[in-house]
């Protein structure tokens, strides 16, 4: 059904099951704690995660591509992640 020719997808996806997991975890905990001061302290927590998922994910595809792609488009795509990070933080 896939044919999966590259192993740095393999890492990309695994770092996404993971994220959304931890996720699913913190809406489980969420219902489980049942306070709307806790929900938010769980929420501050998988703030974290998001943006450290998107850095890992997008260096296993930097490294990935890295031998592929001229440098001045990997210093692009990272320039917009940075922008994506800067634009998200609060």
């Amino acid at each position: 059904m896939w044919q999966v020719v590259d192993k740095v997808v393999y890492g990309m996806a695994s770092l996404r099951f993971i994220s959304g997991m931890i996720e699913l975890t913190g809406g489980l905990l969420m219902l489980y704690f049942g306070t709307a001061e806790r929900a938010l302290q769980v929420n501050g927590l998988l703030a974290l995660v998001g943006p450290i998922v998107l850095i890992g994910v997008t260096a296993f595809g930097v490294i990935g591509i890295a031998d592929e792609v001229k440098i001045w488009r990997i210093v692009m795509l990272l320039i917009g992640v940075g922008c994506i990070l800067f634009a998200s933080r609060s």
